[in-house]
Parts: structure tokens; C-alpha cells; sequence
């Protein structure tokens, strides 16, 4: 049995198609293309897949990811030709990697992610908006009810904010993700932030919450069709133990890596 990790983006009116359609959309790309993956055993067979983080719909991204099982595998570049063959142009395979035998689930992994809020076009602008979020950030804390099925829980949002810049370059610095190549819609407004927030089964923090705590900052309402959201990465941090989450101010030193370079 070989572990494969697809990297893949989700563009265009792909954003409209939600979790469930990716995943059976999936299916029916590797029966196309002729991809020896394996199957479960018993009364229902299905193919061995598993997916990082559902992306919510209406949301784009850079950096999307699958684990999946196979039988055989001639080589990851040759997957990925022949899938992308049969895919659809707003949503192709960006990467495949194999993973070591014991490399745990991308799902199992995922301790943060990027993403880049714009303000879409043709909706009010926030008046001096790099100023107004800084002096949001530097409250001492961000305080914020959570939802859950049974109960509401508050919770402090900062230390799960990672980092914030308004520049690709700022928010990357020199490293590699500040040339690739991207899907993010540009809007003339430019009103914009990068955000690096916590994401797991522990605790996952979504930009919708970040930004809906800013604009009631703000004496505002969140808006949630006034803005895209563009994931551009997710990471694994080599420094956090099995389950536990690394925020700010824990007294441990993050170690995060693309999910892609994580588990071979």
C-alpha cells in the first residue's frame, strides 16, 4: 500500500461546490484517469480518501489537501498529468508527494493555516483599516462567544492569531510562498489582510471570526458577503505534540511546514 498527498487548488465557480461534490468529484477524477487506488474492505467498498480541512463554500484557496491510498503508482508527477487531464481548469493538482508508512493523516496534522481576507468591490470600505486593526490586535485580549451544538463558549481570540500583515511580502518575507503562483481574485479597493490563524481538530479558528470580532471592534456588522476569503496554505508544526495546540504566549516555540513537506 502507498500513501500519496494531493496538494490542489479550488478557483472560479469551483468556490460554489461544497465538500461532499469535492469528494465525489475526486472519485470520479481518479476512476477517470486510471489511478490504481485501493479500496476499503466489506459489504460497501469505497476508495481510501481523506481530506485536511474541508474548505467552506464560497471560499478559494492555493493549498487544498488529500490523502489517499494506492495500490501502485508508476510516479507522483505521472498522477498528477493524467488527473489534471481530466479535471476541470479551476480546480488541478498542484503537487503529490508519497508518504512515509507511519506519517499520521493530514487531518490528524493540521496545526495552522494562511489566508487572505479581501474586501470585495461595490461594498463600503473601513476608513483608515491598516490603523483600525493594528489598535484591534494590541487590546489585550479579543474576547468572542463560540457556538458550539450544545453550549456557547467565550474565548480569547489573540493568541490564536498567528501573525497579520497587509503585503504578501510582509506576511512571507523572503521565503518561497511570496513568488508562487496564486489564484486570489484581486479587487481595485485593495482593502486586505494576511492571516495566519490556528487550525486542527483542537482548537480551528476561522478568518470569519477574526473579521466579525474587528468590525464589532468597530461598532459594525459583519458582512460575510462583503468579503473572499483565499486559504493559501496549510502546515503541520513539528514542535507541537500529537493533539495539542501551540498558541501564543504557551511558552513553546512553533515549528510549522507546508503539509506537503510533512510525513515523507
Amino acid at each position: 500500500m502507498i500513501k500519496a498527498r494531493v496538494k490542489f487548488n479550488k478557483s472560479g465557480t469551483m468556490k460554489f461546490i461544497g465538500h461532499l461534490d469535492v469528494m465525489r468529484y475526486f472519485q470520479k477524477a481518479i476512476r477517470r484517469a486510471d489511478i490504481d487506488v485501493a479500496y476499503s474492505q466489506g459489504f460497501s467498498p469505497h476508495q481510501l480518501l481523506s481530506f485536511a480541512s474541508p474548505l467552506g463554500v464560497g471560499l478559494t484557496s492555493d493549498a487544498e489537501y488529500m490523502d489517499v491510498q494506492l495500490n501502485s503508482l508508476s510516479s507522483p508527477e505521472d498522477m498528477k498529468q493524467k488527473m489534471n487531464a481530466v479535471m476541470s481548469m479551476e480546480m488541478q493538482i498542484l503537487e503529490i508527494t508519497t508518504l512515509a508508512e507511519s506519517s499520521k493523516p493530514a487531518m490528524a496534522a493540521l496545526a495552522a493555516a494562511d489566508y487572505l481576507v479581501s474586501l470585495k468591490d461595490g461594498y463600503p470600505a473601513v476608513p483608515d483599516f491598516e490603523k483600525r486593526f493594528q489598535e484591534f490586535y494590541n487590546q489585550e485580549s479579543i474576547l468572542i462567544t463560540k457556538k458550539t451544538k450544545k453550549r456557547e463558549i467565550q474565548m480569547d481570540l489573540k493568541s490564536y492569531i498567528y501573525k497579520y500583515a497587509y503585503t504578501r511580502e510582509s506576511f512571507y518575507g523572503k521565503s518561497e510562498e511570496t513568488s508562487a503562483i496564486t489564484t486570489a481574485q484581486e479587487y481595485k479597493n485593495g482593502q486586505k489582510v494576511y492571516l495566519q490563524l490556528i487550525c486542527g481538530s483542537v482548537v480551528n479558528i476561522k478568518p470569519e471570526q477574526v473579521m466579525e470580532a474587528f468590525l464589532a471592534y468597530l461598532g459594525e456588522s459583519y458582512n460575510p458577503f462583503a468579503y473572499q476569503i483565499h486559504r493559501m496554505e496549510l502546515y503541520a508544526d513539528t514542535n507541537a505534540p500529537k493533539g495539542e495546540a501551540n498558541p501564543n504566549g504557551c511558552g513553546k516555540e512553533r515549528h510549522l511546514v507546508p503539509l506537503s513537506n510533512y510525513g515523507k
